[in-house]
């Protein structure tokens, strides 16, 4: 089986965020798939087959990953439309960018208690997605700057937590960071999934439905969003890094 390596949500090598695509001759065991996605340690890894489309960080499978699918439309090439636990996801190519259609999770307000795992930060919001937690701070400087509790994040009862300002750059609508310490994934470079999340709440908050953001990890990574009521369409550019032979097998 052929696996390839790309960054995801970057046109430039060795930012944005990594993710393996393993292109599978056959339908394969999930333990197979774990182990794959463990051995290749990146945040996330989509596994093929036809239509049909997962994700398995090095630790556990999860319901929707958008740089690991934008990784997989990448390899692919050309406008699929893919099969997932989070439905029919569409993805169609655009002059180098790649246009996601994914549901919509906007966060609701939650009373969490944050303060201790995100010290140095002024909460202003928390709210509750499907997977996430999200927290806005009182700027950007603080998203770039926090060193959240890792060990107590992992005790949520979930994926873990995003934390977003309002953005500090000319054309940046908002800065956020993502940190999955339950699922393996101390902090993810670029999380498609989490502007699922981000772009309900900033384009309600900013009076707009088209925006901007940047994930402000150390690798970095820019995503576009349009949010469109129970969807929203994220875009990013990817490039491959690496390709090969898979020779562990499935059976």
């Amino acid at each position: 089986m052929r696996y390839w390596l790309v960054d995801s949500f970057t046109d430039t090598p060795f930012t944005g965020n990594p993710a393996g695509v393993v292109l599978l001759d056959a339908p394969a065991d999930e333990t197979w798939m774990q182990a794959v996605a463990a051995e290749f340690k990146h945040s996330e890894t989509a596994f093929v087959h036809g239509d049909r489309l997962r994700w398995f960080t090095p630790a556990a499978e999860v319901d929707l990953c958008g740089h690991a699918t934008l990784a997989a439309a990448h390899v692919l090439g050309g406008d699929h439309v893919f099969q997932t636990r989070s439905g029919a996801l569409t993805c169609r190519v655009d002059d180098g960018w790649i246009h996601m259609d994914f549901p919509a999770d906007p966060p609701q307000p939650c009373t969490l208690e944050v303060e201790k795992a995100l010290p140095g930060v002024t909460v202003q919001f928390v709210g509750r997605g499907v997977s996430d937690v999200m927290v806005r701070v009182g700027s950007a400087a603080e998203v770039r700057a926090v060193q959240p509790d890792l060990a107590l994040i992992s005790e949520w009862d979930a994926r873990g937590v995003i934390v977003t300002a309002p953005g500090d750059k000319p054309g940046i609508d908002m800065v956020s960071r993502a940190f999955y310490p339950a699922v393996g994934v101390p902090e993810d470079p670029v999380t498609g999934s989490a502007h699922c999340t981000l772009a309900p709440y900033w384009a309600a908050h900013l009076d707009r439905t088209e925006l901007v953001g940047e994930q402000a990890s150390r690798r970095g990574g820019i995503v576009r969003m349009r949010h469109r009521g129970d969807r929203v369409g994220l875009a990013g550019r990817a490039v491959t890094v690496a390709s090969g032979e898979l020779h562990g097998f499935s059976n």
